[in-house]
C-alpha cells in the first residue's frame, strides 16, 4: 500500500458521492488523485493497516500526505488539486469547522435523495485511478 497518494474514499453505492467523484475526475489538475470505495478491499486493508476505525459511509475522506481527513475539511483539502477557477471555494475555510461540518452532515443525511442511482463512468485511463 503506497502511503503517498492522494485517495478520495467514498460511499460506492451512493450517487450524490459518485456525483462528487466525476465532478472531482472532471475538474482536477494533474489526474494524480486515486478513489477507492469504503465498500472496497481495498478501503477496508487501508483502514485496518492504518488502525483506524471502520469509516463511516456517509463520510467524505481525502488522504493526502499521509494524513486521513473527513467531512468538510477533505473537501477543502481536495481544493489545491482542482482547476484555477474552483479556488474560490478556498473561502470555506473562514467558516469554523464545527458549522462547516454541521452543513455537511446535513447534506450527508439526505445525500441519497440527491442524487439517485448516479454511477461514475471513468475513462479507461481514469479507471486506472480507481482502487478496488
Amino acid at each position: 500500500m503506497e502511503l503517498d497518494r492522494k485517495i478520495i474514499f467514498y460511499d460506492g453505492e451512493c450517487g450524490f458521492c459518485n456525483l462528487s467523484v466525476q465532478f472531482v475526475l472532471n475538474h482536477e489538475r494533474n489526474n494524480d488523485i486515486y478513489f477507492s470505495s469504503l465498500q472496497s478491499d481495498y478501503a477496508s486493508v487501508f483502514f485496518k493497516s492504518l488502525e483506524l476505525p471502520n469509516p463511516d459511509l456517509s463520510t467524505f475522506y481525502f488522504f493526502n500526505n499521509g494524513v486521513l481527513f473527513e467531512k468538510s475539511t477533505a473537501a477543502l483539502k481536495v481544493l489545491p488539486n482542482l482547476k484555477w477557477y474552483l479556488q474560490i471555494a478556498v473561502i470555506g475555510w473562514i467558516v469554523p469547522r464545527f458549522l462547516r461540518d454541521k452543513l455537511y452532515d446535513f447534506v450527508a443525511k439526505r445525500r441519497k435523495k440527491l442524487a439517485k442511482g448516479f454511477c461514475v463512468l471513468p475513462t479507461i485511463e481514469q479507471q486506472q485511478r480507481f482502487l478496488k
